[in-house]
């Protein structure tokens, strides 16, 4: 494949079922092959809770804390799923709970060093819970409602105790709370 660059062809090194690793000159990256991109969600109750999620990680070898979040464009059939519906359909699948309005926040990549994947960060509200969430198959998902007033101490006595959090935690907050600040909700 010919890249727009002039350096020569992208190549294939090795692919699995759910990714790929690919070389352009001098650069290795990793490249979804089931998926269109990710989304992932701020949950905020009315009670003004985050929503967040615990689950094991091999890739960590240990819990790491999260936003719900998931793959967009992953299931067959629905390869051109919108964001924001991939991302509800996610919160309900490891919360479960249900928003009433999900609100666009950001989007760029993840990993840029690493990956082609980029993710779209949305803020839910309107929370309604709707069933007992902790994932689908293979997942084993807690869920903490953790007060958005508290939530920068239990995360970091969570690091303290040696659990991994996911940056984008911390994105997400932030972005969440410039909105909330800014009047949306």
């Amino acid at each position: 494949m010919q890249n727009s660059d002039g350096h020569g062809d992208t190549v294939v090194l090795g692919a699995g079922r759910f990714i790929q690793l690919v070389r352009h000159g001098r650069w290795e990256w990793a490249e979804r092959i089931n998926a269109s991109g990710a989304a992932a969600l701020v949950p905020i109750t009315d009670e003004g809770a985050i929503i967040l999620i615990e689950q094991t990680r091999p890739p960590l070898g240990g819990p790491v804390i999260e936003l719900p979040a998931g793959l967009v464009g992953d299931i067959p059939g629905q390869e051109d799923e919108d964001m924001a519906l991939a991302a509800g359909r996610e919160l309900v699948e490891e919360t479960g709970y249900e928003a009433r309005e999900v609100t666009f926040l950001a989007r760029g990549p993840s990993s840029p060093g690493l990956s082609s994947e980029c993710l779209a960060l949305f803020l839910a509200t309107g929370l309604r819970r709707v069933g007992p969430g902790g994932g689908v198959e293979h997942e084993d998902i807690t869920v903490h409602e953790i007060a958005l007033s508290e939530v920068d101490g239990w995360l970091r006595a969570r690091a303290g105790a040696g659990v991994h959090i996911d940056v984008k935690v911390y994105a997400g907050l932030y972005f969440a709370r410039q909105h909330l600040d800014a009047g949306g909700s």
